[in-house]
Parts: C-alpha cells; structure tokens; sequence
C-alpha cells in the first residue's frame, strides 16, 4: 500500500480551519475538472493569490521612451533640418542637458 507513487512529498503542515471555511472549500474543489483534494485546492488557491511579479524598471523604461518617441515624431515639424529635428526629439526624451546630470533617477554617466 503506502503512498501514491510520483507525488513530491514536502513538509507537513496541519491547520485549523472552520466548517464554514470547509463547505466553501469543498464547493470550489466540486466545480473544479480534476476534483482535486482539499490540500491541493488549497496549494492552488494560494498560488493564485500571488501577485504577478514586478515588471522589470528597464522595461517599463524602454516602453516609456519608445511610446514618447513615437509621439514626437507624429507631432515633428517636418519643415526643420533633419539634425534639428533629432536634437529637439533628445531633449524632449532625455530632458535638457543642464538638467540630466542632476537626475536620480538615472545612472551617472562615465567621464
């Protein structure tokens, strides 16, 4: 007899819980495909309450600075000279340059 074969064994953990908390249980396990046993339901629905892991600062970062590039341009006067239209588009993402050095946010430049 023993223990079902394949199952990852961790450690014991015992709670106590209210009849109420047990019927609600049961009631989401019933509505469940597979059935799943009280233990397992309960394994699932704290992993469900997780939260999403942190969107990595860099991307969101990037997205940022792509979305406001791409507003530029669609709002650029296409009259300027192409090397004017650049650097009117840097200061608008990077901020002026007398200011940049003062930023906290951003990583201090080499040199």
């Amino acid at each position: 007899m023993g223990r079902p074969p394949g199952r990852i064994q961790g450690r014991l953990f015992q709670m106590r819980v209210s009849d109420t908390f047990l019927r609600a249980l049961d009631r989401w396990c019933s509505k469940q495909p597979d059935k799943p046993s009280r233990a397992e339901a309960i394994r699932r629905l704290v992993m469900e309450a997780q939260p999403p892991a942190p969107r990595q600062r860099k991307d969101t970062a990037r997205r940022a600075s792509e979305l406001a590039a791409k507003t530029i341009e669609g709002l650029a006067d296409k009259s300027r000279p192409a090397s004017e239209h650049a650097r009117a588009k840097r200061r608008l993402i990077h901020g002026p340059k007398e200011f940049r050095d003062i930023r906290a946010d951003q990583p201090k430049r080499k040199g």
